[in-house]
Parts: C-alpha cells; structure tokens; sequence
C-alpha cells in the first residue's frame, strides 16, 4: 500500500488541516513529517475552532494513529499546551499519538537565537516567526542538537548544558546576553511531560504499517513555495515542504 501526501501549493494557510480532516476516516495512520509550532491548522467541530501546530490533524478520530514524524521540530513548552487544551475539550490524544525520537528538539535558547538574529536583519528581516525552527534545524543539519529520544538518556541535562554554552557564543555575536532562565524552567517540565507520552521509531512502524497494506497519510506543514530549496528563497521556512519531505 502507498503512502498519500497532502501539501499546500502556495504559502500555507490552503486549509491543509481541514482537507486532512475530511481525508482521515479512510486512513489507519496519519503522520507530520516536517516543520513545527510555526504551522497552524484549524479545524472546526460544532462550532469551536481547534488550531493544531504539532500535532497531526487526525487526532480527533480516536481509531487512527498519529506520528509526529522526524522530520518535524518539537517544541515541548508549545507541546505541553496543545495537549492541555485537547484534554480541556475532553479529549485524551495520548492514546493514539505516537512522536518519533528521531525529531529535533527546540530549545528556548533556539527561540532566542531567532529573535535576536531576525532582529539583526532590520528592513531585510526573512519575516521569522520566531518560533525557534531555523535554528533548530540549523543545528539538525550541524549535527548538533537534540533528539526527543535523548531526553531518555542518564546524560541529557549535560548534553543540554553544552549546547547552551555553544548558544551563549552564538548570542554573544550579537552583542546580547542569553536570558532563558525562566523559559528553562517551563521546557524542563514540559520534557518531563513528554517522556510520558509513545515515543517511537516512527520509521519502523511506518514500514511495518505498509508491509501489512495499511493506509497512510503524510500531512505537511506551510507550503510549496515556502520550501527551503524550491521556495521564494530567501523568503522561505528551513524544511523540505514539498513530497521529497515525506521521502525520509
């Protein structure tokens, strides 16, 4: 069985979320494979609007699974509170969400790193949402950051703290001082929620889904013409947006 992907073919914002809605009854799994907070996709049930960053927009139907991919960067803080109001609607989205532990973890110094950067650019500004994605895949790419499933390991607080003393250089480029004492603590329990949550090998379980001719759909996030590679360059995201990011 093949995999369908669903993305948008202009800047985001074509109703991805509400087409996946629709589309999901006739799935076993549907899957986010790239980009993170900076995505919103509204669905709407009788009468009360859901906006989804992270969180794959089949979550509602309770018989389907829903991956949170490795393509994707997560932010726990932002994670933490989606899921906080899906439960306040009466909906327990733990049970059927699975994340990968392959996915890019941001951190509140990546968030500061985009605003302080965007704030360098002055009139050039790439128009960041400031969410902390660039940088975070910057550091993907660098081989440099953390994955959801290093949160898992007796070392994690020490990789962490290196990775903030390398941010602190990087924030001193810009003649600033990185304040994120009071962000840490919200990331840090927000960690400690995701450690309880189905965190998988998602790329095993995607191919051991298909090998038994299961149904699946890959969401994407933003849109064509925000791709990193084909996109209005520089004007873009930092993601493959279009079917090749589904591909890994």
């Amino acid at each position: 069985m093949a995999v369908d992907i669903l993305i948008g073919l202009q800047w985001g914002d074509e109703g991805k979320g509400k087409i996946v809605d629709v589309l999901a009854p006739t799935y076993d799994i549907v899957a986010r494979f790239q980009g993170g907070p900076n995505a919103g996709h509204t669905l709407e049930f009788e009468g009360t609007k859901h906006v989804l960053h992270q969180i794959p927009s089949g979550i509602f139907h309770p018989h389907i699974i829903n991956i949170i991919g490795n393509g994707v960067v997560l932010d726990p803080i932002i994670f933490k509170a989606e899921m906080k109001k899906l439960a306040d609607r009466g909906l327990d989205a733990s049970k059927n969400l699975y994340i990968s532990k392959k996915a890019a973890i941001i951190l509140p110094s990546h968030k500061f790193i985009d605003r302080v950067s965007e704030e360098a650019l002055g009139d050039n500004k790439i128009g960041s949402t400031l969410k902390g994605i660039g940088p975070t895949y910057q550091d993907k790419i660098g081989r440099a950051g953390l994955r959801v499933g290093d949160i898992l390991l007796a070392d994690f607080d020490e990789r962490y703290a290196r990775i903030i003393e390398r941010h602190k250089k990087t924030v001193s480029f810009y003649q600033k001082t990185l304040d994120i004492a009071e962000q840490e603590k919200e990331f840090f329990e927000a960690v400690e929620y995701l450690k309880t949550f189905q965190l998988v090998d998602s790329e095993y379980m995607i191919n051991q889904a298909l090998a038994e001719g299961k149904r699946i759909l890959a969401e994407g996030a933003q849109g064509s013409l925000l791709d990193v590679d084909f996109g209005t360059y520089p004007f873009v995201t930092s993601s493959t947006t279009l079917v090749a990011g589904a591909c890994t």
